[in-house]
C-alpha cells in the first residue's frame, strides 16, 4: 500500500525588488515593473491544513477589539549608551523590535554592534551575539582590538536557525544579534543560505521570535553593488527599523542613516569616527566637515542641510577646467549628477557663466552624500567661483534652492540653519529673498537674493 504524501511542494516567483509573488514567471514584474527580478521560490504546504512551517499553531486566538480599548504596554526604550546610535534609533531600542543594519563590507557594521553590545552588557543588559561568518577565535581577536574582550556577552557561532532559536529561548537574552542574516538557513527549506527563500523565511521566524519574546533582534545584512540590502526587498518591509552605513572606507568618518523606523523619525543621522579601537561618536559633526585654518580658495562654498532635527554644515567644492575631450566631463561625488547638470545649465542661461566646453568636477568634502535641494545655491556659487577665480570667504554660507526659471526659492527651517552657522563662526549668509527670518541674526550679515543672476552679481562684487 502506497503511503500518502502529506506535504506538497509548490513553486512561485518572488520579486527581489518589491517582494510580491506571482505564480508564473515573466521578464517584467507585474507589480513594480522591474525587469529580470522574478526568482524561483519553493514553498511547502501541508495537505492536512498546517502552515508551511507551523508558525502560529497553538497560539492565542485574536479577537476584534476597539482601538480605544487597547492597552499600551511599557515601551520604555533600551539605551545603547551611544548618543549617535540612540539618535538614529529615535532614543534607543524599542522592546521586541527587529532592526536591520546594512552597509558595504568593512565599513564598520560588526564593529559598531560588537562594541555596543559590550557596553550594554556592562550596564547589565543580557546580550547574545550570533556569528555566522567568523569563528569564536576570530570574534575574540576582534574584541581584543576593540578593548571589549573582557565582556560577559554571550557568543554563539552557528548558522542553523533552528539551533539559534533553541539557544536563544534557553538563555533568554534581552538583545540578540545575527551577523549576518545572509549566512543563516533553515534545514527544512530548499536553497542555499542567502537565497530569496531562506532570507524570507528566516527573517519571518526571527520576527515572530522577537514579537513573542520581547527580545530586541538585530540583523546585519550585506549590500549589493547598487547599495541595497542583498536579497529581496521584502526584508525591509518585514523589519521595524532599517539603518544604513554610509561613507568611504578610505575616510575616517561614517554616517549612520535611518530609512525606515516604526518607532521614530526616519531623517536622523549619526556621525562616527573610525579609530583603531572602533567607532567613536562625533558630537559636533559640522566642525568635522569644515576645514579650518586654510585660506579661502576659488571653488569652495559652505552650505547647511537638515538631517532630522540636526543642522549640519558642509563644504561644497567644484573644479572647472578646460576639457581635452570631444565631450566635456561632468563628475559628481556626493551630489546627484542630474542635479549638477541642471545647475550648470542654469549658470549658462541666467548667470552668464560659460562653461559648456569645460570639464566640471563637484564633490562634498569629507565623503558626505547630500540630496537636499537647499544646497543648489552653494553648488552654483562654488562652480562660478572656481571658473571666475573669485574665492568665497570661509565665514560665508549660501543656502537656497534653484528653480528652472533661475529664481532662488525658499527653504525650510532657515532660522535653525543660520543659528547653527552663527554658532560655528559664520559672519555672512546668502539666502533666498522670499524667506522670512523670525529671529535676529545678531552680527551675521544676511544677503537676500531673488535670482541666480543676483547671486552671481554679488560674487562678482567681491573680485
Amino acid at each position: 500500500m502506497v503511503a500518502l504524501n502529506k506535504s506538497k511542494k509548490e513553486i512561485e516567483y518572488l520579486c527581489t525588488e518589491c517582494g510580491n509573488t506571482t505564480p508564473k514567471w515573466a521578464g517584467k514584474c507585474p507589480f513594480c515593473g522591474a525587469w529580470s527580478s522574478l526568482k524561483e521560490h519553493v514553498i511547502e504546504r501541508n495537505l492536512e491544513g498546517a502552515g508551511r512551517t507551523g508558525r502560529g499553531l497553538g497560539g492565542p486566538v485574536h479577537k476584534v477589539v476597539l482601538l480605544k480599548d487597547v492597552a499600551t504596554e511599557d515601551t520604555r526604550r533600551l539605551s545603547t549608551a551611544n548618543s549617535e546610535f540612540d539618535r538614529v534609533l529615535g532614543g534607543g531600542f524599542a522592546p521586541g523590535s527587529l532592526v536591520l543594519i546594512g552597509g558595504d563590507p568593512g565599513i564598520g557594521k560588526s564593529t559598531l554592534v560588537l562594541t555596543t553590545l559590550a557596553t550594554m552588557n556592562a550596564a547589565g543588559v543580557k546580550a547574545l551575539y550570533v556569528s555566522g561568518e567568523e569563528s569564536a577565535c576570530q570574534v575574540k581577536l576582534r574584541s581584543e582590538r576593540l578593548n571589549v574582550s573582557g565582556s560577559d556577552m554571550m557568543l554563539l557561532c552557528e548558522t542553523n536557525l533552528e539551533k539559534i532559536l533553541e539557544q536563544a529561548k534557553e538563555v533568554k537574552p534581552q538583545v540578540l544579534v545575527i551577523d549576518s542574516i545572509q549566512t543563516v538557513y533553515k534545514s527544512d527549506l530548499a536553497g542555499t543560505p542567502g537565497c530569496a527563500t531562506q532570507l524570507r523565511e528566516c527573517t519571518l521566524d526571527l520576527m515572530v521570535f522577537a514579537k513573542n519574546s520581547g527580545c530586541i533582534t538585530i540583523l546585519i545584512g550585506h549590500v549589493t553593488k547598487d547599495g541595497q540590502i542583498a536579497g529581496p526587498r521584502i526584508l525591509e518591509h518585514m523589519v521595524d527599523t532599517v539603518v544604513y552605513f554610509e561613507g568611504d572606507r578610505n575616510h575616517q568618518y561614517r554616517l549612520l542613516r535611518t530609512i525606515k523606523n516604526r518607532f521614530g523619525a526616519t531623517d536622523e543621522i549619526g556621525v562616527f569616527e573610525m579609530t583603531s579601537h572602533g567607532l567613536n561618536p562625533v558630537l559636533n559633526p559640522s566642525k568635522v566637515f569644515l576645514q579650518e585654518g586654510v585660506p579661502p580658495t576659488p571653488g569652495s562654498a559652505v552650505c547647511c542641510t537638515m538631517e532630522g532635527s540636526r543642522a549640519l554644515l558642509f563644504e561644497t567644492q567644484a573644479l572647472v577646467n578646460q576639457t581635452n575631450f570631444a565631450v566635456p566631463q561632468r563628475v559628481a561625488a556626493g551630489i546627484d549628477p542630474k542635479r549638477l547638470t541642471i545647475i550648470l545649465a542654469l549658470l549658462e542661461k541666467f548667470g552668464g557663466v560659460t562653461i559648456g566646453a569645460s570639464d566640471v568636477f563637484a564633490s562634498i568634502a569629507g565623503g558626505m552624500k547630500v540630496n537636499d535641494a537647499s544646497s543648489d545655491l552653494a553648488l552654483a556659487l562654488a562652480v562660478a567661483s572656481n571658473h571666475l577665480g573669485i574665492p568665497l570667504s570661509r565665514q560665508t554660507i549660501a543656502i537656497g534652492e534653484l528653480g528652472l526659471s533661475g529664481e532662488v526659492r525658499g527653504v525650510s527651517l532657515l532660522d535653525q540653519r543660520l543659528k547653527e552657522a552663527s554658532r560655528l563662526g559664520m559672519t555672512e549668509a546668502v539666502v533666498p529673498a522670499s524667506c522670512k527670518l523670525s529671529e535676529n541674526m545678531g552680527s551675521m550679515k544676511v544677503v537676500r537674493v531673488h535670482s541666480l543672476s543676483e547671486a552671481i552679481s554679488w560674487l562678482m562684487d567681491k573680485k
